[in-house]
């Protein structure tokens, strides 16, 4: 479209997103006199983080914010002064502040005291409020130019511009709450790389799966190796069965490095090695003879059903005795015990992730204030970023932390020196 700049309504700032890194972005960088808006595609704010956590918004986790560095994969350094710039403790104590208390629970994942997202939103809307920043819903960003010192933007036939831009749309997972990975040709149409997207903290779907009938049967703790011709990376966490695949915190957290086609081997006796578990077996076929063997696995923590479907996979017989066992039995039992092998048919798609893997190439950011090193007042927070963490909190800390440290770096910028 041609641009008329007296057409053009000016702001300061101007945010697209209205997520929880959009939003708290907005809020920071306004109180200085200038004039923000945040422009959202959907008809209300924030569709995303209504439906965090199952509604109950796990907002971020407990303990020493340094921790977190090692729950994004290989962004960790790049998100430093962020998420030390802004704590979880920072976080908490927002909302604690502004009357929203919150709760430790689940090993460590916090939650709003009251449950519901709906709480935090409210919190992060008023707060904007307060501050003066307007909101306009309903508006899709078309298109971004940036000519001479201002950026215009284009929501159809209406045309904004402003002196400082962030994108804060998200990435890519839930994409009917709005985030259907816009912020990737916005960037990229103003010179950023995109680092190949996909789906993050996603179940997996599993060829020729044998457990689809023990769907709800959680292992605690399992060891589970992603093999591409050889191991390409280890993890651990309870893995849930579905009904067609694998879930859980041990396979979403790893789900970023999953591609279809890889080999799974799945521990369903703890840490315990193969050798441990063959020497054991051994030991209990040497002591325990007449005992059925399914009653002995029990000793492992398999669950009854689990270890009945394993036996039936390798033909062995559920009344079978301890002292029975024959040495090829007992090392094929080991090894499937220690890592039963599933091939992935595909990792979970945008519908079901819980995060987006990829997005806009770090090395183009500057870690210490979130703006662009290839266009001036451009900035970036929240999951656009090639930024995604583990399961349990991260990746909203993540949105709050860079869209504190890209507020905060457009404030200090509007106010001059």
């Amino acid at each position: 479209m041609l641009w008329d700049r007296n057409q053009c309504e000016p702001w300061d700032l101007i945010v697209i997103g209205a997520g929880p890194a959009g939003l708290f972005c907005a809020a920071q960088a306004s109180g200085g006199g200038g004039k923000v808006l945040v422009l959202e595609k959907k008809r209300t704010p924030g569709r995303k983080l209504l439906i965090s956590g199952s509604g109950r918004c796990n907002i971020t986790h407990d303990g020493d914010a340094r921790a977190f560095l090692d729950r994004y994969g290989g962004a960790g350094r790049f998100l430093r002064p962020a998420l030390l710039g802004f704590t979880n403790r920072d976080l908490v104590a927002f909302f604690e502040e502004r009357g929203l208390s919150m709760i430790t629970m689940e090993i460590g994942k916090v939650f709003p005291e009251t449950q519901r997202s709906r709480d935090v939103l409210a919190v992060l809307l008023a707060e904007g409020e307060a501050r003066g920043v307007e909101i306009a819903c309903g508006k899709a960003v078309t298109s971004i130019v940036k000519s001479g010192d201002e950026f215009l933007v284009a929501c159809g036939d209406e045309a904004y511009q402003s002196r400082t831009l962030v994108i804060a749309t998200g990435g890519r997972s839930y994409p009917a709450t709005g985030s259907s990975g816009d912020g990737y040709s916005f960037a990229g149409a103003l010179g950023h790389a995109i680092a190949e997207v996909g789906p993050a903290l996603a179940p997996v779907r599993i060829r020729d799966y044998p457990f689809a009938d023990l769907a709800g049967i959680s292992i605690p703790g399992a060891r589970v190796s992603i093999f591409r011709g050889k191991k390409v990376k280890e993890g651990a966490g309870d893995v849930l069965f579905t009904h067609d695949g694998l879930s859980g915190p041990g396979i979403l957290d790893l789900s970023r490095y999953i591609r279809a086609g890889d080999m799974l081997r799945v521990s369903f006796a703890g840490e315990r090695r193969r050798e441990e578990i063959d020497d054991w077996l051994l030991e209990r076929s040497q002591k325990d003879g007449p005992r059925n063997l399914r009653s002995v696995l029990a000793e492992l923590e398999i669950p009854a059903r689990l270890a009945a479907r394993v036996m039936e996979v390798l033909q062995i017989p559920q009344d079978h005795k301890c002292s029975s066992m024959s040495r090829w039995m007992r090392t094929r039992l080991a090894d499937r015990l220690a890592g039963f092998p599933f091939v992935v048919e595909a990792v979970g798609g945008f519908d079901s992730a819980m995060a987006t893997r990829g997005g806009v190439d770090l090395r183009e950011i500057d870690p210490k204030l979130m703006e662009s090193r290839l266009v001036s007042g451009l900035y970036f927070a929240g999951e656009v970023l090639d930024v995604d963490g583990d399961s349990g909190g991260y990746n909203l800390q993540a949105a709050f932390s860079t869209g504190a440290l890209a507020g905060r770096s457009i404030r200090k910028r509007l106010a001059g020196p």
